[in-house]
């Protein structure tokens, strides 16, 4: 057990006790609500998808077709393992009828040695024949359903032309909850206009709803997206964390969370060839390694607030 917070590794036991359960990405080849014309074309400005995309997801065959793929692809690394199916790309809950979501989730609950699903989407994207479709779902096998919620600060979601409201993610978080769906969120850190407090009054709000996970990204410019052309223009000012200083700050995250809620991760992990800034050289286990070790020099007993 990690001594100074519930990591997803331990989250993720309680419902696959003994097992090792890793993701494999899956595309669906849909698209967002954000770019295609429901709400806007132009997408959230920070947004390359292909920067969390596997390429074997990029090669048009079907979701059984991928899982192979994936589990060829992670299985030279990990023996024994299981799987969660994670439909990542994109808005999975958009574009598509509830019948035809729940053949494409049930076809991938039924693969081989899948232990349960992970379906990213946004807030906004949950209508109520989708969200029963869901329920059914997590009935067969464990359903986790991870929002993209980015903050709770609506004059940073208009800004980054995120295309929902703040309240519209506390509704689909207690709506989920109701029906017994396991609720992960994701929380970009770094956002433009954003100070320390804002950050950490979204955690704080955050953490007073029924989640189960949160995934802290830092933010990163990526090359090709609106952001990275309003930044090199200078149309919009970011205040770039650099290592050290999102370590400290990633301390103040683990004091806000309380134990009940697993922190998945701290941040991102785009392609280096696709990141602009900040440039930091670090994986993702890299980082955790520096923060733990952070951690374990200062006094124990202040670590958690909560």
């Amino acid at each position: 057990m990690n001594p100074w917070y519930t990591d997803y590794s331990e989250y993720i036991q309680k419902f696959f006790p003994g097992k090792k359960v890793q993701k494999i990405s899956v595309n669906t080849g849909g698209s967002c609500p954000n770019r295609d014309g429901t709400i806007s074309r132009g997408g959230c400005i920070y947004c390359n998808n292909s920067s969390f995309t596997p390429g074997y997801c990029m090669s048009g065959l079907n979701i059984t077709e991928q899982i192979e793929q994936g589990r060829r692809f992670f299985g030279r690394k990990y023996k024994d393992m299981r799987w969660l199916v994670y439909f990542q790309s994109y808005t999975t809950t958009h574009g598509y009828g509830a019948d035809m979501l729940e053949e494409m989730i049930s076809a991938a609950m039924e693969a081989e040695d899948v232990e349960g699903v992970v379906i990213g989407t946004r807030p906004d994207c949950l209508p109520d024949d989708t969200l029963a479709v869901l329920a059914g779902l997590n009935r067969k096998k464990p359903l986790f359903v991870e929002l993209g919620v980015e903050t709770l600060n609506d004059e940073t979601l208009r800004l980054i032309n995120r295309g929902h409201s703040s309240t519209d993610s506390e509704s689909a978080i207690r709506r989920l909850a109701h029906e017994g769906i396991h609720v992960g969120t994701h929380l970009i850190m770094g956002l433009p206009g954003e100070t320390c407090e804002d950050m950490l009054a979204t955690v704080d709000k955050i953490c007073r709803l029924p989640v189960d996970s949160i995934k802290f990204h830092h933010l990163q410019i990526l090359k090709n997206t609106p952001l990275n052309n309003k930044w090199l223009s200078g149309e919009i000012e970011l205040k770039l964390w650099g290592a050290e200083e999102y370590l400290d700050f990633c301390v103040k995250l683990i004091k806000r969370v309380p134990r009940h809620v697993a922190i998945e991760r701290f941040t991102a992990s785009a392609p280096p060839e696709l990141v602009a800034a900040p440039k930091w050289g670090l994986k993702n286990y890299e980082f955790v390694n520096k923060l733990l070790n952070k951690i374990a020099n200062s006094q124990p007993e202040n670590i958690k607030e909560n």
